[in-house]
């Protein structure tokens, strides 16, 4: 490994994933151009009015290529991305797949707190960033986070107001010029290739602690990943996949996602915005056929979609995941988008698991699915690490061909997070129903899912805890109608000390935290209540303020 700090599947292991090929042995940027070969002239990607063909993604991204090798960067180096959904993203994506240069997969929602940990923790050479994104200045930022990095050599900038901040601002438009001769080019880039078992991209936990856990990915188990992913989903030529979520999550990426539908000869359509408004126009104009969703946008489609203004019956597949849906609200996602709802639970750590369109209507709309490759292993075990009864409930382990063995340069973390044998410990608590599928139960892990996105409860914690008014803090999660579960935040005070929820959300937005981290309660309490081993029980905690709101909801 060029990268130190990434721990490798065991030699006899990975000679078997190729022997029986779940590993083809080329990196994801030779990919590109046998996709280009096959389809050519074939539209790869819409984005607004922008068209793009195959032979032209693959021209564009090798263009790109060159220039990154001119602005210093090569074959070992890491750079964080930042940007949305659009054309030029994959471009970049599929340029660094091309000279061995591995993105960190940012979100747009992170502030300087994520970003500066992420280029910290990978040493990044480059920052890429829109100019500016929903009223906020990325590219400030970013030239802010380089002058205080020494290892970043360059801030790349995608939006039409680009300005030289510094010497080392570069217009990402201004890469993207194709050569006259891509022929030639194509040979040069060919010839410095990466090696498939080396680190193609980094994805983002979400880890229970407050240091961001980013999770190596490799050209072989990532290829194999979207591949057989599309497989399992069906996808193929006539597949034109609507790029809802942020494309810097696993699950629009590759699981299946664009990934996949290049594989199979599809095509891809970007979407800014997961509005109703804003994507059943673009479904109507493009023809959509599948899409992936958290169940906050399912549940405002599926409103929408009750109005009848738009053509909606391109649609084949909706897939919904991040989170686990209410069963009732599932029967009513297929028949309101008239469409097949498929259930994702994966993870960016590996498994992935789907329902199959093919599934019985309780299966689809009451498990969680089962895995994509005859080579997952799954074990369900208890508190004790002991393997639960047929049908108990337990938390899943797994390994696998595209299930990494740790997370990256995280020696402390990974101790927990695997076992000496190579089992990854999810920390979902699931079983397996009579169907063969898995049914999740809950999480042994302190996370918030709000809206898919997941959100370390050690980390909000680490923030309250610096207010001078707050002698103990915790956070939890409470339901909430709209993102399934909203951050709450618990605090004990000093004596003769007060504090208001705007006060700490005023804190976490100094910090530069994300927003959807922010706060949205605040419970002023004299003292938690304790598990048996002195830990704050956090469920009798949630309990408490539930009933609470329950009699205060029926008294009113």
């Amino acid at each position: 490994m060029k990268r130190d700090g990434v721990t490798p599947w065991p030699a006899e292991l990975a000679d078997r994933y190729v022997r029986q090929g779940y590993w083809r042995g080329k990196p994801l940027g030779h990919w590109m151009w046998t996709w280009a070969d096959r389809d050519g002239n074939r539209v790869a990607v819409v984005d607004g009015d922008v068209v793009v063909t195959y032979r032209e993604l693959a021209e564009y991204a090798d263009a790109l290529a060159d220039h990154l090798l001119d602005l210093g960067l090569h074959n070992g180096d890491n750079i964080l991305v930042q940007l949305p959904n659009g054309w030029e993203f994959l471009a970049l994506f599929l340029a660094c797949q091309r000279i061995g240069v591995a993105p960190v997969l940012a979100l747009l929602a992170h502030r300087e707190h994520e970003l500066r940990c992420l280029a910290e923790l990978a040493e990044v050479k480059a920052i890429v960033v829109p100019d500016r994104w929903q009223r906020f200045d990325h590219q400030r930022m970013a030239a802010d986070l380089a002058d205080s990095l020494p290892s970043v050599r360059s801030v790349i900038v995608l939006g039409e107001a680009t300005e030289p901040t510094t010497g080392s601002t570069v217009d990402l438009r201004s890469l993207l010029e194709r050569w006259q001769d891509p022929a030639r080019l194509r040979a040069r880039l060919d010839a410095g290739a990466p090696d498939p078992g080396e680190v193609a991209l980094f994805l983002l936990s979400g880890g229970t602690t407050g240091t961001p856990k980013i999770i190596a990915r490799t050209h072989d188990d990532y290829e194999y990943n979207a591949r057989q992913s599309g497989e399992v989903c069906g996808f193929g030529q006539d597949t034109v996949y609507l790029v809802t979520l942020p494309m810097g999550h696993n699950f629009p990426l590759g699981s299946p996602g664009i990934l996949a539908t290049l594989t199979h000869g599809g095509r891809v359509v970007m979407l800014r915005s997961p509005k109703p408004e804003v994507a059943f126009p673009l479904i109507e104009r493009e023809r959509a056929t599948v899409t992936s969703l958290v169940p906050a946008i399912a549940q405002r489609w599926v409103e929408a979609a009750l109005s009848g203004d738009h053509d909606l019956s391109s649609l084949r597949l909706v897939q919904v995941g991040g989170s686990v849906l209410d069963p009732a609200f599932a029967a009513r996602i297929g028949p309101s988008l008239g469409a097949t709802l498929q259930q994702v639970y994966g993870m960016a750590e590996g498994l992935l698991n789907y329902t199959r369109p093919d599934d019985p209507a309780d299966a689809i709309t009451r498990t969680q699915g089962r895995p994509i490759s005859p080579a997952d292993e799954i074990l369900l075990v208890d508190e004790a690490g002991d393997p639960v009864p047929p049908g108990g409930t337990g938390e899943l382990l797994t390994r696998g061909p595209y299930t990494p063995r740790g997370y990256f340069r995280a020696p402390e973390h990974n101790a927990r997070a695997f076992t000496p044998d190579g089992w990854y410990r999810s920390g979902d608590l699931v079983r397996w129903d009579e169907s063969g599928n898995l049914v999740v139960e809950g999480r042994v892990k302190d996370l918030i899912n709000r809206g898919g996105e997941k959100i370390s409860a050690p980390e909000v914690e680490a923030v309250v805890d610096a207010l001078p008014a707050v002698r103990r803090s915790t956070a939890i999660a409470l339901p909430d109608p709209v993102y399934g579960e909203l951050v709450c935040v618990c605090v004990v005070l000093h004596n003769g000390q007060k504090l208001t929820l705007s006060e700490v959300r005023a804190l976490f937005a100094d910090q530069g935290v994300a927003k959807f981290k922010h706060p949205e309660r605040l419970e002023i309490v004299a003292d938690f209540p304790l598990t048996p081993v002195g830990k704050v029980d956090k469920k009798a905690l949630r309990a408490t303020i539930l009933t609470r709101d329950a009699g205060s909801t029926q008294a009113a």
